[in-house]
């Protein structure tokens, strides 16, 4: 599978379901590596039969959290993006937004970022999910500040990803408080000036 693919998706049943959210918690909290099937079998109270029926393989189940937490991500970032009222409430939103996310979802940091320290082979196939999650970040702080400044806009965006991926990370490294909120008030600085 090259980087640019979409990896295939599965229909979830009930049991499914209940393996998908056990799997998610415990990849998130262990680490995917750490986590075997039969731990995710025990979790969601289904066999190792049972998850192989739905999904496959482990590899699968890892597509599908991945997939799962980009998609309720993107969902949470634009219904709030959908009320904003200037460009620079957009950007600024992104980073609100960015702050209840982790502390409602991500107390360990960025769940992508934390796949990409265990899955950095193209060939994976939650590699695509993980990188095309940050080129759509990426992509969302571009065409957010396009309005602000047309021609500085590529770089405005890529600055303002960068703010925003560090303050991710800082955050999930407890490197300092108010990681989120200082990315914020570096962006606002950054387009204001």
């Amino acid at each position: 599978m090259s980087s640019t693919d979409t990896p295939r998706r599965v229909p979830l049943t009930p049991a499914a379901r209940r393996a998908l959210a056990a799997a998610g918690r415990l990849f998130y909290e262990r680490g995917i590596h750490a986590v075997g099937v039969d731990l995710i079998a025990a979790e969601a109270g289904v066999t190792k039969k049972t998850l192989y029926d739905r999904f496959g393989s482990k590899e699968q189940i890892v597509v599908e959290y991945l997939a799962d937490r980009d998609e309720r991500w993107r969902a949470c970032l634009a219904a709030r993006l959908d009320v904003c009222v200037s460009p620079l409430d957009s950007v600024l939103t992104v980073f609100d937004v960015s702050r209840e996310w982790m502390d409602a979802n991500s107390p360990r940091g960025c769940s992508m970022v934390n796949a990409h320290a265990e899955i950095d082979d193209p060939a994976h196939p939650a590699y695509t999910i993980i990188t095309g999650q940050k080129l759509w970040m990426l992509g969302l702080f571009t065409d957010l500040v396009r309005p602000l400044a047309p021609d500085a806009a590529e770089s405005l965006g890529r600055s303002l990803m960068l703010l925003h991926e560090g303050a991710l990370v800082a955050f999930g490294l407890r490197i300092f408080p108010g990681a989120l909120e200082h990315a914020r008030e570096q962006a606002a600085a950054l387009l204001t000036r």
